[in-house]
């Protein structure tokens, strides 16, 4: 919503209390801005907090907002935000060709390593569109800066999105949260814990320690979520504490998660519905054949290259 309260899945038309205004919502009956929201706007401005992961909406928004200004011939303004994860490390397979939806707007990595500004740039030229765009940039940006070397205060930008760790794990824990798993929503600490009625936490926190993946740490964990899904049902699962923030790698540490839960669950755990935010049928079926996460990686590599090179055409800061 409005002031970034709403923990709803559809976010209705409002009225701002302050000034009277009326607060038309993209997260509700419509996700595209309509010719009569946009009667009598001279300037469509895009000033949002984005986290740097595919899947996160916001860029979603951005992209709908992007086509019904050319459509309109509105011209569309993006005041630049940091990318909070740095705008440096590109990771994850590449979205495949028909998969764009609202949770996959364009053909990204899972962690894209851009701006909103940017992302802005590659929208108009990959989707042709007929647009004056301005991007205010920002001063003094550094792209391997993380959010807490910004001197900017955090604001969540969602109300699950409460620090920088949240969001520095998003790109792999984030992939899970569309199969029977608690994410650890409804609880104080979202996508820094994992867990299911079904799941066995020391067995999982004891194999997943033992592939001795970079930055990071696995300790088991019953917790029972408040609010979405198991909501006031114990889960069992594991905490994820980031020991290196330099060598965490936070896609493939969530691939190696789906590759276990498929290994020890494969009767519990929905590994289907993890390709919705996936977005790669080819990588999907390799975790489904338990192949090692070397080969998986090989799989996505050459989209990866080929996105970064299309990515460098459209980067601000250098």
């Amino acid at each position: 919503g409005l002031f970034g309260k709403l923990d709803v899945p559809l976010i209705e038309n409002s009225e701002d209390p302050l000034t009277g205004n009326r607060v038309y919502s993209l997260y509700g009956s419509t996700r595209i801005p309509t010719p009569d929201m946009l009667a009598g706007i001279d300037t469509l401005v895009f000033d949002i907090q984005d986290i740097g992961t595919r899947f996160y909406t916001y860029i979603s928004t951005m992209g709908h907002a992007i086509q019904a200004a050319a459509d309109n011939h509105i011209p569309f303004v993006v005041l630049d935000r940091p990318n909070p994860i740095n705008g440096v490390t590109v990771s994850g397979p590449v979205l495949d060709e028909g998969r764009q939806s609202f949770v996959g707007f364009h053909r990204l990595p899972v962690r894209h390593g851009m701006t909103t500004g940017e992302l802005a740039r590659m929208f108009k030229a990959e989707l042709q569109l007929d647009l004056e765009l301005d991007v205010v940039a920002m001063e003094a940006w550094d792209r391997s800066a993380y959010f807490d070397n910004t001197g900017l205060k955090w604001v969540n930008p969602s109300p699950n999105m409460r620090n920088l760790t949240e969001a520095i794990l998003y790109p792999g824990i984030g992939l899970l949260e569309t199969t029977n798993l608690s994410v650890g929503r409804g609880t104080a600490t979202p996508f820094e814990r994992f867990g299911a009625p079904w799941l066995d936490g020391d067995m999982l926190a004891a194999e997943l320690n033992a592939l001795e993946l970079p930055g990071v740490l696995f300790q088991a964990l019953d917790f029972t979520p408040d609010a979405s899904k198991f909501k006031g049902e114990i889960c069992h699962g594991v905490s994820i504490a980031i020991v290196d923030r330099e060598h965490f790698e936070p896609v493939r540490t969530g691939l190696e998660i789906a590759r276990q839960l498929g290994r020890l669950y494969p009767d519990e755990w929905e590994i289907d519905a993890y390709d919705r935010l996936l977005g790669n049928a080819a990588v999907l079926e390799a975790i489904r054949q338990m192949r090692p996460y070397a080969e998986i990686e090989a799989i996505f590599g050459a989209d990866l290259r080929k996105f970064m090179q299309r990515r460098s055409q459209y980067l601000i800061y250098r």
